[in-house]
């Protein structure tokens, strides 16, 4: 890690490198890049896998649940309507997150040189 880094958390909203700061880190809609143009670090390198979708399907799920119980003691609405609501609000919510949650994992995963377990012998 060098001093013109930047912090996992800005990495992570502006989608950019998190060894020299510049973008872009995706090459698609969640699809990392092969490795940054400006110093070479290979994002292919690090494992981020399906842990961030997990983890937003989980907490996102739990905040549009505690809300669709509200809602329902509130108002009562029709089922019809919670489907409207909360289907598209939980699919938007997980899909647009899911950028930053992936960038930010790569950053941490850069921050703190996680690589994976070797045995030595």
């Amino acid at each position: 890690m060098t001093d013109a880094s930047p912090s996992p958390a800005l990495a992570a909203a502006r989608g950019l490198c998190p060894r020299c700061g510049a973008g872009p880190l995706f090459a698609g809609v969640a699809t990392f890049a092969s490795a940054c143009r400006a110093c070479g670090l290979d994002f292919a390198s690090f494992n981020v896998g399906d842990g961030p979708a997990a983890f937003l399907i989980l907490i996102i799920g739990a905040l549009i649940t505690g809300l669709a119980v509200w809602l329902e003691l509130a108002a009562s609405p029709p089922i019809w309507l919670h489907i409207l609501l909360w289907l598209p609000l939980t699919a938007a919510a997980v899909v647009f997150s899911l950028r930053f949650a992936k960038a930010m994992l790569l950053a941490l995963e850069y921050r703190h040189r996680a690589r994976e377990a070797r045995i030595s012998e």
